[in-house]
């Protein structure tokens, strides 16, 4: 018996239909495949992330941005978007590495992340960039690194607040954490390192991410403002600048209405507008990954063949969770979701059958799309998935079972 159709999310605004197919940037799915030489592919459209940023420069004067990496570190995109935004925040020495192969250094870059090794804490300091510390044991050992290299040190603190951001789908705040100094400990760990002469450079929260609900951002980031303010007043201490993280998600699934970015400046600048007499020549950052780029990317990938047990219907394709997990729902999802999908090289047909799209590994766990009512599929026609360029060929176990990695290009730059 035919499974019932189940919902997905909305395919992004942005995109154009030529001759039925999908088109992104101007260019048929079929033709992107071609050039990159085969699929799966991701393929990231610049001339959809470009006015997301003009966008935040326009609802947030004032606020520099910073790109986090981790969302997508594709290697055109990142010397691309250097020209686009203030700054980057990375995580990792591999991350710092890739920032500079796009000719990025220095205090533009801010370095946070629970674990960092003294590698990568020599190696931030040679770049000059601003180690966001996570604990007094990090503190000792970059200031060990530090008089061994003779190199002051840039430093903020990176705060656990006692507070999260509500309806986040990652809290990475608010509790017992890995990340962060907890809020109560951070005066006389400020008080520490400015007392050791390195580069003070303030402070770092990140409460957490993929929020949809403005208000809840405005909340968090007025929360965050009081909380700075309190804890430079107990540390006696300025307070150059301050990265209130971001949290800014963008809707994958049925029913999840964008961010509304208007309400969210509205409310921030408002916030900003009211702070406290010691952030007055505090100067503050946002940092944004998926919201900035999730958007623009799709997942192409080939129907291999269709498959029918037991009276339902399964489109096979070439790729699957080993390149985009977060579509199978086992990434940091409780319930599995559809992400927005499409038949690419079929956009002018309506929906005629109710059927899975199921990827190439050997796992039950690899379903990119449960139940979708979809045009007919033919062994060779493309599906696309959306919402594809935030957490997708990175944040995959692309060596799982040998298939190799999907293809990445950058399409839209000028």
């Amino acid at each position: 018996m035919t499974a019932p159709a189940k919902p997905m999310g909305p395919i992004p605004p942005g995109f154009a239909v030529i001759d039925g197919e999908l088109a992104i940037a101007g260019v048929r799915a079929r033709d992107w495949v071609a050039r990159a030489g085969g699929a799966p592919l991701f393929v990231y459209d610049a001339g959809l992330i470009a006015p997301r940023i003009a966008a935040f420069r326009a609802a947030l004067p004032g606020v520099a941005l910073h790109y986090a990496v981790k969302a997508n570190p594709f290697a055109p995109l990142l010397q691309w978007i250097a020209s686009q935004v203030d700054g980057f925040d990375i995580a990792s020495g591999g991350e710092l590495a890739a920032v500079q192969a796009a000719g990025v250094a220095g205090p533009a870059i801010g370095f946070a992340g629970p674990g960092k090794r003294n590698a990568d804490l020599l190696a931030a300091l040679h770049a000059g960039v601003v180690v966001h510390l996570e604990s007094a044991g990090e503190a000792d050992r970059l200031f060990d690194l530090a008089a061994q290299s003779g190199i002051t040190p840039r430093v903020a603190i990176r705060i656990n607040p006692d507070f999260e951001l509500a309806g986040a789908g990652m809290r990475m705040g608010g509790g017992a954490r890995p990340f962060g100094v907890d809020a109560d400990q951070v005066p006389q760990l400020a008080r520490r390192v400015i007392a050791a002469g390195a580069d003070w450079c303030g402070f770092h929260l990140y409460a957490g991410s993929q929020s949809l609900d403005a208000a809840a951002i405005v909340a968090a980031a007025g929360a965050s403002l009081a909380l700075v303010a309190r804890l430079a007043d107990q540390a006696g201490i300025a307070v150059p600048a301050c990265n209130l993280g971001g949290g800014f998600g963008i809707p994958y699934h049925a029913g999840q209405a964008p961010l509304d970015l208007a309400a969210v400046g509205e409310g921030i600048s408002a916030a900003l507008a009211g702070r406290a007499t010691v952030l007055r020549d505090t100067r503050f950052t946002i940092e944004l990954g998926r919201w900035l780029v999730g958007e623009a990317g799709v997942y192409l990938a080939e129907v291999i063949e269709r498959k029918h047990s037991r009276g339902e219907t399964f489109v096979v394709i070439d790729g699957g969770m080993h390149h985009q997990l977060a579509a199978s729902g086992n990434f940091g999802s409780v319930i599995r979701r559809n992400f927005p999908c499409a038949v690419a090289t079929r956009m002018d047909q309506p929906a005629s059958e109710i059927a899975h799209v199921a990827g190439c590994l050997c796992t039950p766990l690899d379903r990119l799309g449960d139940a979708l009512a979809l045009p007919r599929a033919e062994p060779g026609d493309l599906i696309a998935l959306f919402c594809a360029g935030a957490y997708g060929a990175s944040a995959s176990p692309a060596a799982f079972l040998g298939h190799g990695p999907a293809r990445e290009v950058l399409a839209g730059a000028v």
